[in-house]
């Protein structure tokens, strides 16, 4: 007997037919499930049971001991079918290409003038299209550059030498047919050679391709998951060597690949439970609920450690706003000139010399930063300086990372912090952000490194702990409380955010190596050394991550209070479904649009 399926797809997927006899079924009566990346999949004529799960990628990636996975859905139970299932796992696959593809033709060089230009195409007929317009010395070939030249259709006059790269589907960067002709960059000869392609649209010829088709189209074939497609946009916005790296990593699949293992244990384990509820029949052990719990824990454990990535893997991609505060001539500008490593800033013995904020992006450690100078925070003696000192608070405000300076003879003659930075300090353990470093500058006027480590460990150590920085703390309406029961808890919550200031001279250029680390480690927090694994680079990364977490999270608390298999299901397919949408597996047209829009034409 055979069974007939229609499947109704995604848009990108071509609606079809599929025969399959009895004896390529995994087992009599429980029916077949064609895998799809659409949860909206439709079937008729057939009795077998089916419904929607997640794409064949999940079904290759699964447990080559499972022959099949039952999956749940809100109304059915479908059969997910692995490599190892008697089925040919051929009939999985299904093109995600328009039905009906067209060419697309765009400028892929940046906009001006060049030493050169290049004009891709992409789509079944590239090579017809560019021909008429080339005049070659051999023929295209696939995987071969063609020298020749670009003609003038109407006259057939030399226009410009050419090299014209054909590339053959699938072996391209989208899956289909491309051509490349790279040409000297004059925009009017680029212009040229696009318009012409586009003349033929009256007979199937090319149209300009929207932002980021070019890699959609990778997408959507297959060659690239949504990870890397993300990655191509950030390697070409890269301002930073340290951001062509990550980029790099992440578009040779870094990510992808750490996931991967995890997605695989958590289909194993929905594999298992699904399998103790349908074929309990047949005496297939049900797992007990430690080992459930374990299992879970094992999967939660590196994903975690992959949603803290985020904290590092944000700012590499994003940079950070770095305010740098103090009093008025504490050696602000002085740092920020050495940080800049040029004489950006006006200095100035004379205090209140900076009224307005100075701005400037520099890469500390492969970081993109925006250093912001401000006025010296003081009781202002005019309007302008009042004026600066409000846009001082601003900077603060507005900025991920502050760095106070403080001046370090003028608190050893004092023997105490200025109320000044007394209060920055206040004001930064209020907002519960503790985004703050410290630089005790100019020590090259202290005569020896012990003077400097006596200011550091006896006077500032003790007098910028974040729970003294607040005169209030400890009060009770301005009288001091001694109750001995929060006198340990408090001590332990002073140490704990006890800020270590890094002794600097922005005169000699002492101590700006280590302030720069402080800086990176203030804002990177632990993950630093991500750098070589795969991370999480973006926000919608980071949420689908966080989803996969909360699903694993209630599976968790499911299995300690005893919930039944079947719902535990509901909350692992869930977390599943998280993980399938970080690299595009089960991604909405929506998100799509907004990730690719954001391309340049011709990428």
């Amino acid at each position: 007997m055979m069974h007939r399926f229609r499947v109704t797809l995604s848009p990108w997927i071509r609606p079809g037919m599929v025969s399959i006899p009895d004896d390529h079924l995994p087992a009599a009566g429980l029916g077949f499930t064609l895998v799809t990346s659409n949860s909206n999949a439709t079937t008729s004529e057939s009795d077998a049971p089916m419904a929607a799960c997640p794409q064949a990628a999940a079904a290759d990636s699964a447990a080559a001991t499972h022959a099949a996975v039952t999956a749940r859905t809100a109304s059915r139970r479908v059969m997910l079918l692995t490599p190892n299932s008697s089925f040919p796992s051929l009939l999985l696959q299904s093109s995600q290409m328009p039905p009906d593809s067209e060419t697309i033709v765009a400028i892929s060089t940046p906009p001006g003038r060049g030493g050169i230009g290049v004009v891709r195409l992409s789509g079944p007929r590239s090579r017809e299209i560019a021909s008429p317009l080339l005049r070659l010395r051999r023929e295209l070939a696939p995987g071969r550059a063609r020298f020749g030249e670009v003609i003038d259709v109407a006259t057939g006059a030399v226009l410009d030498e050419a090299v014209a790269t054909f590339f053959a589907a699938p072996h391209s960067y989208t899956g289909e047919d491309v051509v490349e002709i790279a040409m000297h960059g004059s925009p009017v000869l680029l212009d040229y050679v696009v318009r012409q392609c586009c003349a033929f649209a009256g007979k199937g010829g090319a149209r300009l391709a929207e932002p980021g088709e070019f890699t959609q189209r990778a997408f959507l074939a297959g060659r690239i998951d949504l990870t890397q497609a993300e990655a191509v946009g950030d390697l070409i916005g890269s301002s930073t060597l340290e951001q062509a790296r990550v980029a790099a990593r992440q578009l040779g699949g870094a990510l992808a690949h750490s996931v991967a293992p995890v997605k695989t244990e958590l289909i194993a384990l929905i594999a298992a439970l699904e399998a103790g509820i349908d074929f309990a029949e047949d005496d297939i052990d049900v797992l007990p609920a430690p080992q459930i719990a374990a299992k879970i824990a094992a999967i939660q454990a590196p994903l975690a450690a992959l949603e803290r990535s985020f904290a590092y893997g944000r700012i590499v991609r994003d940079g950070f706003r770095l305010a740098i505060v103090g009093r008025p001539n504490a050696g602000k500008s002085s740092l920020f000139n050495r940080l800049v490593e040029r004489e950006r800033a006006i200095v100035t013995e004379a205090p209140g010399t900076t009224r307005d904020l100075v701005t400037e992006l520099v890469s500390i450690a492969g970081i993109p930063v925006e250093l912001i100078d401000t006025a010296g925070l003081r009781d202002a003696a005019d309007e302008a300086e009042r004026l600066g000192i409000a846009k001082s608070h601003q900077a603060m405000a507005d900025a991920d990372l502050v760095l106070l300076v403080l001046d370090a003879p003028a608190i050893a003659s004092a023997g105490q912090v200025p109320p000044e930075d007394r209060a920055v300090l206040a004001r930064q353990s209020e907002s519960g952000a503790l985004n703050l470093i410290l630089a005790a500058n100019k020590i090259d006027m202290f005569h020896s490194q012990l003077q400097i480590h006596n200011l550091v460990a006896n006077t500032l150590q003790i007098q910028l702990q974040t729970g003294a920085s607040d005169p209030r703390r400890g009060t009770d309406n301005g009288r001091r409380t001694t109750d001995p029961s929060n006198a340990a808890s408090e001590h332990e919550a002073r140490a704990s955010n006890r800020i270590d200031p890094v002794p600097t001279s922005a005169l000699t250029g002492e101590g700006i190596p280590e302030l720069r680390a402080a800086i990176v480690a203030a804002v990177a927090g632990g993950e630093g050394g991500l750098r070589e694994a795969g991370m999480l680079t973006n926000l919608r990364q980071h949420q689908a991550v966080e989803r996969a977490l909360r699903g694993l999270d209630a599976a968790q608390s499911a299995v300690a209070v005893s919930i039944p298999h079947e719902m535990l299901l509901l909350d692992l397919y869930e977390a599943l479904r998280g993980l399938d949408s970080l690299t595009g597996a089960t991604t909405t047209e929506d998100v799509l649009r907004l990730i690719f829009s954001s391309f340049c034409i011709g990428k």
